[in-house]
């Protein structure tokens, strides 16, 4: 079981980087009009792998019922919306289109959330790598979305690097002198600072906790040589 479960966490892992890195390409080379069909075909194929994921795990859970409703979260993220729109002929403006594509991104975050279990089963030091993994994980993602939402309306936007610098901005709660036209972009101007506030005190708890530390170990040193 637990080879299974650590093929599975691979899989999905492997899985959430393509789509991450898919969608990087579509947004920072596509028109920002509408998807490509080769990104389409890419987020379907992720898409299964998580639902094929979420169905093994809730068969071989001991109660299927209460891993279904205690991880739905999961599987409504992980359902190809824009795919199935496009099947039913329904057409979504850019906009739409984008919240649509960013759920199952949404899950391939949550997929790489291996990392972070691994990051947080190493102690304190590895907390803190956990904290910085999630921070430049968020961060990167709100910047895409601030660009494919921004470029063609926002004249102060020049390029995915000022997107990046404004997302960075926006977490550190520094701001920056761009300021977003368009719904998504003004959410996320709010999401960000908030982001930063949230996880910023970690940072602070763990240069205080090294401090902290070394105080005690030079003392317990001392006592050793004077035993």
């Amino acid at each position: 079981m637990s080879n299974f479960k650590g093929l599975s966490g691979a899989i999905n892992l492997i899985a959430g980087i393509a789509l991450i890195v898919g969608v990087s390409i579509e947004v920072l080379t596509g028109d920002h009009l509408s998807y490509s069909e080769w990104y389409m075909w890419l987020q379907l194929a992720v898409c299964v792998i998580f639902m094929i994921d979420f169905a093994s795990a809730m068969l071989s859970s001991d109660d299927t019922d209460r891993y279904f409703w205690f991880n739905l979260l999961f599987f409504l993220l992980s359902i190809p919306y824009l795919n199935i729109l496009g099947w039913m002929d329904v057409e979504l403006g850019r906009g739409w289109s984008v919240v649509m594509a960013a759920l199952p991104l949404l899950r391939a975050f949550v997929a790489m959330g291996i990392v972070v279990r691994w990051f947080v089963a190493g102690g304190v030091s590895r907390i803190f790598w956990a904290y910085i993994f999630t921070v430049v994980c968020f961060t990167y993602l709100a910047a895409l979305m601030f660009y494919d939402y921004e470029v063609m309306v926002n004249d102060k936007l020049h390029g995915f690097g000022n997107a990046l610098w404004w997302a960075w901005m926006g977490v550190t709660t520094v701001g920056a002198a761009i300021f977003p036209v368009t719904t998504i972009g003004k959410v996320l101007a709010v999401l960000l600072p908030g982001l930063g506030m949230m996880f910023f005190p970690i940072f602070t708890i763990y240069v205080t906790n090294l401090y902290v530390k070394q105080p005690e170990q030079d003392t317990d040193s001392a006592g050793g040589d004077k035993i």
